[in-house]
């Protein structure tokens, strides 16, 4: 039987072993702080042409984050090459075959890659409101102000969900195509159309990555949702409950 900080331990090192994980993570990182950057300083520059309305419903916490939906795309990969990297290589059968307890192996899989998601999910919400802020100007906000640390905090949140969310995706289906061709399409296409389409709206509102988000918004002038930030964070996390049960489920009941 083995020791679950074994267990934590190869997970760690299977982690940082591999190129591809490791340059994913620093990928979103990167793509999130310099795109937010570009936009704030682009909002910045272009104040002046600004409309009333626009300017009456600003949200300069909200703005610095606009880049993170490009670094979800990297959040994604991460998640998923976390898990299908054992399959596509076949050494899921020697995993398992040194940890046959899968409860342990799969519930020490997610506290690693939830861990590492986390430490660099709140690295790069805290870079990227920082930088935003200072290239926004005399049109920043102060992280002081109500509301603006719940959103850089939920942020950091919001990637670790996302990634956690993945990682469940993936386990189901145990194939890197298959689950990038489902989570891509799905929450880069199908949830951005349905959240502006009237009729599916309703539905769209409780989607995981649309319901999340609104922990990001300060200003939510115009927002119906019926649901505040920790509440959108809360069904997002009834989400990625959901996924992760679905992976272990599958994982205990299917061989290797």
């Amino acid at each position: 039987m083995a020791a679950p900080s074994a267990v934590l331990q190869s997970e760690w090192t299977k982690v940082k072993s591999v190129r591809s994980t490791v340059w994913t993570l620093a990928s979103a990182l990167l793509v999130t702080v310099v795109i937010s950057g570009l936009i704030c300083l682009l909002i910045a520059s272009q104040w002046q042409n600004t409309s009333e309305q626009d300017l009456r419903n600003f949200d300069p916490t909200n703005t610095s984050f606009a880049g993170l939906i490009l670094g979800q795309l990297a959040l994604i990969v991460f998640g998923v090459l976390v898990v299908t990297g054992e399959y596509s290589t076949g050494m899921i059968r020697t995993s398992l075959a040194a940890v046959p307890q899968r409860a342990t192996f799969y519930l020490s899989k997610v506290a690693v890659t939830g861990a590492l998601a986390l430490v660099v999910g709140m690295a790069t919400s805290f870079l990227t409101f920082f930088i935003g802020q200072a290239l926004l100007g005399s049109h920043s906000t102060s992280i002081s102000e109500d509301g603006v640390l719940r959103a850089v905090v939920g942020g950091g949140l919001y990637m670790t969900l996302m990634v956690l969310f993945s990682v469940g995706v993936a386990m189901m289906l145990r194939s890197p195509m298959l689950s990038l061709g489902i989570l891509m399409p799905f929450f880069f296409l199908v949830s951005a159309i349905l959240a502006n389409v009237p009729k599916a709206k309703t539905v769209a509102q409780y989607f995981p990555d649309q319901a999340g988000s609104k922990v990001l918004q300060v200003v939510s002038t115009g927002d119906a949702r019926p649901y505040g930030p920790w509440g959108g964070l809360g069904i997002m996390a009834l989400w990625v409950i959901a996924s992760l049960i679905g992976g272990y489920l599958v994982l205990k009941k299917r061989d290797a």
